[in-house]
C-alpha cells in the first residue's frame, strides 16, 4: 500500500512540475515586451507620456492666448469709452449753417437802342 501511495505521490509531483513548466512558458509569453501584454502596456505608457506633454503645451498656449485676448479686450473697451465720449461731445457743438442754395437767375430782357434810328 505504501508503494502505491509513493507512486501516486511521485505522479502528482511530476504532474505539478509539468503544470508549473507550462504555466511558466505561458506567463513568459504573456509578459513579453514585444508581443505580449507587456508590449501593449509599454506602448500605452509611451503614448500617455506623449499625451501628457502635448496637454501641457496646449495648456500653456491656451493661457498665453487667454492673456493676450484679455489685454486686447481691455484695450477695445477703453477705445469704445473714448469714442462714446467723443460722440457725446459732438452733440454739444452747434450745427454748422448749411450754405444757402444759390437763387436761380431769372431771365431779364433788355432793349438795345437801335443805332441810327431816332425814336
Amino acid at each position: 500500500m505504501e508503494m502505491i501511495a509513493d507512486i501516486l505521490l511521485a505522479a502528482g509531483a511530476l504532474g505539478a512540475g509539468f503544470y508549473c513548466f507550462v504555466l511558466s512558458r505561458r506567463l513568459s509569453k504573456f509578459t513579453d515586451l514585444e508581443n505580449g501584454v507587456g508590449g501593449a502596456v509599454a506602448v500605452l505608457s509611451a503614448q500617455v507620456d506623449d499625451l501628457t506633454r502635448t496637454l501641457d503645451a496646449a495648456q500653456s498656449a491656451a493661457g498665453e492666448s487667454s492673456e493676450a485676448l484679455e489685454s486686447r479686450t481691455k484695450r477695445a473697451e477703453d477705445v469704445a469709452k473714448r469714442l462714446e465720449l467723443m460722440l457725446a461731445s459732438m452733440h454739444d457743438l452747434p450745427a454748422a449753417d448749411a450754405p444757402a442754395p444759390e437763387k436761380e437767375a431769372e431771365p431779364m430782357f433788355f432793349r438795345h437802342p437801335r443805332s441810327g434810328v431816332s425814336g
